[in-house]
């Protein structure tokens, strides 16, 4: 019997938002993960920048989807190839994320007693200083100890931060490389940040595993973990902590991480592990008991009120916060 969570209830307006797909750079040849690219739609809504506000997907096919559990984690098995779900475009400060407690996980800017997050500027940086996001088809399993780390799962998909040259929006699928990841102790949970490469960046060919970070973007990888060591003190908590010293891992760790969550995700999605508040509502893992059909999908969706909420808090952290030793 198919499982239907509860319906989502506090999106209001709804808008349209252009076709989303990653193309190649202009004159350059399309690769192996770009002849493959499926197309996304996005559907706001809400109003941006307010509580009720939401991101749809939909396929190519105009289906609803879950960004979390529909869009598959590798673009080729024989490649170093992924999807991510991009939910922050560099140099911005809402904190946007997929909706996990959620039907069909839409994106949505976290509320935090019952004011929107926005990341604080920490001179020299503004807002967060790479596009960020998640590999869908992932989960930091909460009561499974990670063996690297000595601490259990943040209960939240893998993070990404592309390190490419475009900034990316909101809800932007894009195919990237893995080249490394850092393993942040956030309030004692494992919080893994993956570093990664649109394919189509014009730099990706030179790009293939942390240490070619080094080498071609000097200072990115030093900016990076004093990003995530300070980015919390401004609300007055105290600096993360990271595993190994705050030292990045290669690809080749990168990836075996990332095929325990995907194996994570598999047994949530499967009902075989307690998942808690997270909702597992998709339309096309058919293993899963949490599997519904496009027309139930639609009916969640469309049930939401489609008026038009003119309500907009936009008042971002535009002040730069200066730590001193």
């Amino acid at each position: 019997m198919r499982v239907l969570l509860p319906l989502l209830r506090t999106a209001r307006g709804c808008r349209v938002g252009p076709l989303v797909v990653a193309r190649p750079p202009r004159g350059a040849s399309a690769g192996p993960g770009s002849r493959t690219m499926a197309k996304y739609h996005r559907e706001e809504r809400g109003q941006p920048c307010s509580p009720s506000y939401r991101l749809f997907l939909k396929n190519e096919a105009g289906h609803y989807i879950s960004p979390f559990h529909d869009i598959p984690l590798k673009v080729d098995s024989k490649e170093n190839l992924f999807n991510m779900i991009v939910e922050v475009p560099r140099w911005t400060n809402a904190k946007m994320e997929m909706a996990t407690e959620e039907p069909l996980n839409p994106i949505k800017q976290d509320v935090k007693n019952g004011k929107l997050r926005y990341v604080a500027n920490i001179f020299p940086y503004k807002g967060y200083i790479w596009n960020y996001g998640a590999l869908p088809q992932t989960w930091e399993d909460p009561h499974q100890k990670d063996k690297n780390t000595d601490c259990c799962g943040d209960n939240d998909p893998i993070d990404v931060c592309e390190i490419g040259s475009k900034v990316l929006s909101c809800g932007e699928v894009i195919h990237v490389k893995i080249l490394g990841i850092l393993a942040l102790i956030d309030q004692n949970e494992t919080d893994w940040k993956l570093i990664a490469i649109n394919v189509n960046d014009p730099e990706a060919s030179k790009l293939h595993d942390i240490d070619d970070v080094k080498k071609y973007k000097p200072g990115y990888l030093e900016a990076t973990v004093n990003w995530f060591r300070f980015y919390k003190v401004p609300e007055g908590k105290p600096e993360n902590q990271f595993a190994f010293n705050g030292a990045f891992r290669n690809k080749a760790f990168a990836l075996e991480v990332i095929k325990s969550a995907h194996e994570c995700w598999k047994a949530l999605l499967q009902n075989k592990c307690d998942g808690g508040a997270i909702n597992c509502t998709n339309v096309q893992v058919s293993s899963s008991p949490f599997q519904c059909t496009q027309e139930e999908a639609r009916s969640l969706i469309e049930s939401v009120s489609s008026s038009v909420n003119k309500e907009s808090n936009e008042d971002a952290d535009q002040v730069w916060h200066f730590l001193g030793e």
